[in-house]
């Protein structure tokens, strides 16, 4: 095992600190990931070095909330990656039209839009009514813009192009309002839709649900962490459930890697076995 540096010890500090004082633990995340983000922070508020840091984590409650918000995973849009919405109109949604009541899991929803594109998928499906999505993050910050539904009118266009590359069967506009600056999610597609505080690092299993979409998060943890969450998936998912991930994750390096048949490889969709 090679020295760390004084920097990698700082880090290993900070990360201490925040887990001892607000219970958050990113001591399993990706070091890659956490270095840049602690050190844009840094260079952002004008300190020298981690350790400053360190002491306003500890003092500052404003500075906290504000490396919470940057070590926390946000990056999201509206039908992103649209094939996979795609595959899940062809290869999950028959499926889910078999159980007379549905739940879904979209555990790190960040600002909600993916949340939101489930939403006008299974209304396109005749599904919505009879469907729960709890979405959840461990980011209030987030949670609370996801609750508002608001988005820059600057993003709709490439929303709107996502949409309509998933499959999409109205109007991208039938689903929300908008003026010279903002466009607001339909109150129709908020109703069924349960936002929750959850940490996947320290909190147990959320819920008995059908489904669970995990998309781009898992890639932030190291391996003990993922299959840490993988197993809280596992056990979260009723027989026969699906697991969505990112394109850039797999089922392949998971210790629960059989307990899965692949249902879109691609994709990244896989259902739990009986």
């Amino acid at each position: 095992m090679s020295a760390k540096d004084s920097t990698e010890i700082e880090i290993d500090l900070l990360l201490e600190a925040i887990y001892q004082k607000y219970g958050y633990d990113f001591r399993q995340y990706s070091d890659a990931h956490i270095k840049r983000r602690i050190m844009n922070r840094m260079i952002l508020s004008g300190y020298n070095t981690v350790s400053e840091m360190q002491f306003q984590i500890l003092h500052n409650k404003s500075f906290a909330n504000d490396l919470l918000h940057d070590l926390s995973i946000t990056v999201t849009e509206m039908f992103r990656d649209p094939n996979f919405y795609r595959s899940v109109r062809e290869k999950i949604i028959p499926i889910l039209k078999t159980y007379p009541f549905i739940k879904l899991w979209h555990a790190g929803c960040a600002t909600g839009e993916e949340a939101y594109s489930m939403a006008i998928l299974l209304t396109e499906e005749g599904l919505m009514e009879r469907t729960t999505i709890y979405a959840t993050d461990f980011n209030q910050r987030a949670l609370d813009e996801a609750k508002q539904g608001i988005f820059s009118n600057n993003l709709i266009k490439e929303y709107t192009s996502n949409y309509q590359a998933s499959g999409g069967r109205s109007a991208f506009s039938d689903y929300y309002t908008a003026d010279e600056n903002m466009a607001i999610i339909g109150q129709n597609l908020k109703k069924n839709i349960v936002w929750a505080n959850h940490n996947l690092v320290t909190d147990s299993v959320f819920a008995e649900v059908h489904m669970i979409l995990c998309r781009n998060v898992l890639i932030y943890f190291k391996k003990e962490l993922q299959n840490k969450v993988h197993k809280m998936f596992y056990e979260s998912l009723i027989n026969g459930g699906v697991l969505c991930l990112g394109s850039k994750e797999g089922m392949y390096f998971s210790e629960l890697k059989d307990a899965y048949q692949e249902l879109d490889p691609k994709q990244k969709i896989y259902k739990k076995k009986y």
